[in-house]
């Protein structure tokens, strides 16, 4: 193994704590970096911005995705920025490199029947959890919020008769959000005026309220009960089913990026590509010359 390697690796172990495993992914993707230089007649150490360019240009080629390059990438500079604080070198050649760019990927939504049979079967769960899945579901999936919206809202979020709901969301901005009569309805069940309680959704934890934790859990028995993929639902997709199902029925843009709270409109822009991609598989499905 180079000796500058074997430093930065005992520098990672010894100072930062790494895992065995980091350690291993992190030699594994310099000693690639490092047989490439070698066999272009140049040290690990002492390779250049030009020979890094062209060895991150050559895992393109070789079909390797934008992630991969990526963590590559950073493994690199953090090694040349080891040796430049180490002055084994007086530059780092990766200041002026370029990350892979990473494609975004596109929200995942559930089908309306998929969302139907997720809320019919969260009412099947037995105990005091059905009733409290059959809420939850229902607000995530009428309102959009996220998770970390639904288990913070306090006891008074949801007035009594209101068909909007407040919530706070990032930054500490509120916003109103429509809340559908099923949804006030299931929540309003839930409530025990023999203990009351400053949460829409207490809980006996340290916070007083359900956390993520156990509002993922009630997503996930509600998918296994509804013959669902449990892998691939989740709160957040649930938010994405929202803002996708709106689009589709014909709802506006700018009105959408004020339900789902987003700062700028871009990031609910992506909602456009998921409908775009839907009727492009429409057509390559249906269409007799597709």
């Amino acid at each position: 193994m180079d000796r500058h390697l074997e430093a930065f690796l005992e520098m990672l172990s010894a100072e930062r704590g790494a895992a065995r495993n980091t350690l291993t992914a992190y030699e594994a993707d310099l000693t690639d970096f490092e047989t490439y230089a070698r066999r272009r007649g140049e040290s690990l150490a002492a390779a250049s911005s030009e020979m890094l360019r062209a060895y991150l240009a050559r895992l393109t080629d070789a079909g390797l995705s934008p992630r991969t390059a990526a963590r590559r990438l950073s493994a690199l500079r953090q090694f040349f920025r080891f040796l430049a604080r180490e002055n084994v070198r007086a530059d780092d050649p990766t200041e002026l490199l370029d990350s892979p760019r990473q494609p975004r990927s596109l929200p995942k939504a559930l089908r309306v029947a998929e969302v139907e049979a997720l809320l019919g079967a969260a009412a099947t769960i037995p105990g005091k959890r059905g009733p409290l899945a059959v809420a939850l579901l229902e607000l995530l999936y009428c309102s959009g919020l996220r998770a970390s919206e639904v288990v913070s809202l306090p006891a008074h979020a949801l007035a009594q008769g209101s068909a909007l709901i407040r919530v706070r969301g990032k930054g500490g901005k509120d916003r109103l959000v429509p809340v559908s009569a099923r949804a006030r309805a299931a929540v309003a069940a839930l409530r025990d005026p023999k203990k009351p309680s400053k949460w829409l959704f207490p809980s006996h934890g340290a916070a007083g309220h359900l956390t993520r934790q156990g509002l993922l859990l009630l997503v996930k028995q509600a998918a296994l009960a509804a013959g669902l993929d449990p892998t691939k639902v989740s709160p957040h997709v649930l938010r994405h089913s929202f803002a996708s199902h709106l689009l589709e029925g014909g709802a506006d843009l700018r009105a959408l990026q004020m339900l789902l709270g987003h700062a700028d409109i871009a990031t609910t822009q992506i909602y456009t590509r998921v409908l775009e991609e839907r009727l492009r598989q429409l057509v390559e499905t249906h269409h007799p010359l597709a």
